[in-house]
């Protein structure tokens, strides 16, 4: 194990433990984090990070062990308790308020003025301080659901400032930027070390971690496996204290399973911005294909319309013109019941808002699109053959779960991803759609959803992939197509694609990427 920095402790978390019904969730964990010091908080889906994070921000009180900050025994009882200590926590689903101003939101609760008014003046004045201070060009008086992602993080990262953090803990803060977006966010953190704040930076992409990260600490099944310098470690030494074996980074395969038949067909998909959604992503004249047995690449840049697509096709958007086929025939769409009925699936990019019933079981959220395989008469459920079907894709996918009938909501978010797959294999799609599949699970998960995508391909379903990491894209896609801006800009083949060909053309376009 290496030994731990050497920068003087801010944070000291001593022998902590936590259990639920079943679970043993942290298993005296120790966890320490110097001053002024970025410190990478690493592990595979399920290793406890989010308990450990959860005792120290105060939303859950552990079982047994002790918290030092700032050289102070503390207890937090809350979140606001851990506030008023200098520990801020912004987590990967944002909790601003959309449809009030930035300044409302970074003050919200705490604002300026008397006892019984507000001084809008002194809120926006000092709203105003805080954004110049991290680089935010917006008025106070902005509506924050007029802000893109990134500038709603930074909001968070101001309303954190406000609270004169010593601490701020981010949980996966790069998800859903572009890579222009994760430098500015990078240059803003340097500048908070540079002021005495320390960042505990939670991620699954180890990248960045060697990019902005002094130091790390890796839990491993609620355990604490190891720390140290950033400088004195490699990724292949990382993941082998996540995953506890040997497990080698994807590499492109040999093998393609793609047949000439068309599975999908999509021509001339068009979508004009509607006035009563000024900030959609519009579609011009979008059209490809994707083979039976195919992985067809999407790739592009935030704001392409990648993912505007794939809604189109899936009917969960209506486009304005063209036609989507399925197997040469051309389909009316109108609905995601009509792309299931013709043999679409589609895995969205955000699992917990748009995919998964988080407050049911996972049977009910696996079995929901197979209804016509588990039903008698086509009416009834069968239960004996919706444990079946359960207990065959939980072999099948690997599925770690206590049983059929636990909230899919307490599972990793990994194992929340193959739910999602699974519930689409049962359908027995022609083709499916899969956005940001590897998004927000860890790197032993993703090799997993890598190897099950192959399989579903060489299977015959047609599988079109959209993700921002061209690594993945490259190491899967059998074919790339390009977008910007809502239309296709390119077409690739494994073979003659590279990063930089195909970032020209998601930037450029295919009149330079030659």
């Amino acid at each position: 194990m290496a030994s731990s920095p050497a920068t003087p402790a801010l944070l000291c978390m001593t022998g902590i433990s936590k259990s639920f019904p079943g679970v043993r969730a942290l298993d005296s964990v120790d966890f320490e984090v110097g001053e002024a010091e970025i410190h990478a908080f690493l592990g595979e889906n399920g290793a406890g990070k989010s308990t450990l994070l959860k005792i120290l921000s105060g939303a859950q009180s552990p079982d047994t062990g002790t918290i030092s900050f700032g050289g102070a025994t503390m207890s937090f009882a809350s979140p606001q308790a851990a506030q008023a200590a200098g520990i801020v926590t912004i987590y990967q689903e944002f909790t601003l308020a959309p449809d009030m101003t930035v300044a409302e939101n970074v003050f919200i609760g705490r604002e300026p003025g008397s006892r019984f008014f507000i001084s809008r003046k002194q809120l926006e004045d000092q709203t105003q301080v805080l954004c110049k201070r991290i680089g935010l060009d917006r008025s106070p008086r902005a509506l924050v659901r007029d802000l893109s992602v990134a500038e709603q993080q930074m909001v968070e990262i101001a309303r954190a400032l406000s609270m004169k953090s010593r601490l701020i803990v981010m949980d996966e803060p790069t998800s859903a930027l572009s890579r222009t977006e994760v430098e500015n966010l990078f240059t803003m953190i340097r500048g908070l070390k540079r002021e005495g704040i320390s960042t505990i930076f939670v991620t699954h992409r180890l990248e960045e971690v060697f990019e902005i990260c002094d130091s790390y600490t890796v839990l491993r099944d609620g355990r604490h496996v190891g720390r140290g310098k950033v400088a004195d470690t490699s990724m292949e030494g990382i993941i082998r204290l996540m995953v506890g074996r040997e497990l080698s980074l994807l590499a492109p395969r040999e093998t393609s399973f793609a047949t000439s038949e068309v599975a999908l067909a999509v021509e001339n998909i068009s979508r004009m911005r509607k006035a009563t959604d000024a900030s959609a992503i519009e579609l011009h004249g979008v059209s490809f294909h994707v083979n039976k047995g195919e992985i067809l690449g999407i790739a592009g840049l935030v704001g392409a319309g990648r993912t505007e697509t794939a809604r189109v096709i899936f009917g969960a958007d209506q486009s304005d013109s063209g036609t989507v086929s399925i197997d040469g025939k051309a389909v009316s769409i109108a609905s995601p019941h009509d792309a299931i009925q013709n043999g679409i699936g589609l895995v969205p990019e955000d699992r917990k808002q748009q995919a998964l019933f988080l407050a049911l079981a996972i049977r009910t959220n696996l079995s929901i699109a197979a209804h016509d395989r588990i039903s008698t008469a086509g009416f009834f459920i069968s239960g004996a053959k919706e444990d079946a079907l359960v207990e065959e894709y939980r072999k099948l996918l690997n599925i770690r779960m206590a049983s059929p009938d636990q909230l899919v909501g307490n599972l990793s978010g990994g194992n929340q991803q193959k739910v999602v797959l699974a519930r689409w294999l049962a359908l027995r799609p022609k083709v499916l759609i899969v956005d940001e599949p590897t998004r927000g699970i860890d790197v032993g998960a993703k090799v997993e959803v890598h190897n099950l995508l192959f399989q579903m391909a060489e299977a015959g379903i047609a599988i079109m992939l959209i993700s921002s990491e061209l690594p993945e894209v490259l190491a899967l896609a059998d074919r790339i197509v390009t977008m910007r801006e809502g239309r296709v800009t390119g077409e690739v083949m494994r073979r003659d694609a590279t990063q930089e060909k195909l970032m020209t053309l998601m930037t450029i376009g295919s009149q330079r990427a030659a």
